[in-house]
């Protein structure tokens, strides 16, 4: 009987050790995903509205933007943020155009036509902007900014929470890039710990795609020429 106990005991603990070498294991892949997003992009981002931020952004072609919702017709305040901070590169000259990428999969869902018209209200020219209706995920807007636009070095526009994968995705898509993200989580906390969380899946498809099967985007071409030429009139940063 004591000879029973004792297996059953040790059965237990090898039992309870391999599920904990298997957490262990389904963690630390769960979490290469955004590891890898975040080492790629360390020396490449920083945060909007930290001291000397603007400085520390290198000149480039242009800034991406990526879509982040509407409200009706309206930028969602994330996304209005996201304008905010790209008007002020263009001011500030660190980038000659900026690229509007989002969603117009429907005919009343019209993304990029509403960030044009937020920064047309706020004195950015429309000559300055392109606007790319088939950015429907992160990837899609990378691969096509450098393949369908001809951009190779951008400023990728969105929130922290979202940065280092955005940045990971453009510079593996071929992009030199950097990354300017707004800190969502002074006005936004509660959604921001939202999307954070929902960024370890996001990662994990984006490995997929960018590093696994090299997807193309829904919408691969025609190519474009709208941002050849912006970039060819005098004094375009990184042109």
């Amino acid at each position: 009987m004591l000879e029973l106990r004792a297996r059953k005991g040790l059965l237990s603990r090898t039992a309870l050790r391999r599920a904990y070498q298997g957490l262990v294991l389904v963690s630390v892949l769960a979490l290469a995903p955004m590891t890898w997003a975040w080492l790629d992009s360390s020396p490449h981002r920083v945060v909007a509205d930290s001291g000397g931020w603007l400085t520390r952004v290198p000149p480039a072609q242009a800034a991406l933007v990526l879509g982040a919702g509407l409200w009706h017709t309206q930028p969602t305040p994330m996304l209005a943020r996201r304008l905010d901070v790209a008007a002020e590169l263009y001011r500030a000259g660190k980038v000659h155009a900026l690229l509007l990428s989002g969603d117009n999969s429907r005919k009343e869902y019209d993304e990029p036509t509403a960030m044009r018209d937020y920064l047309l209200r706020r004195g950015v020219p429309a000559a300055v902007m392109v606007l790319d209706y088939a950015g429907f995920d992160t990837w899609d807007s990378c691969v096509r900014a450098r393949e369908v636009f001809g951009a190779e070095r951008v400023t990728v526009v969105t929130q922290v929470f979202h940065l280092p994968r955005a940045v990971a995705l453009c510079r593996t898509a071929g992009l030199e890039t950097f990354g300017v993200g707004d800190d969502s989580t002074r006005q936004w906390a509660a959604t921001t710990y939202v999307y954070a969380t929902r960024e370890l899946l996001a990662t994990a498809k984006a490995v997929a795609d960018a590093l696994v099967l090299r997807s193309e985007p829904v919408y691969p071409g025609p190519r474009e020429v709208s941002l050849t030429k912006i970039l060819a009139q005098r004094g375009a940063p990184g042109a």
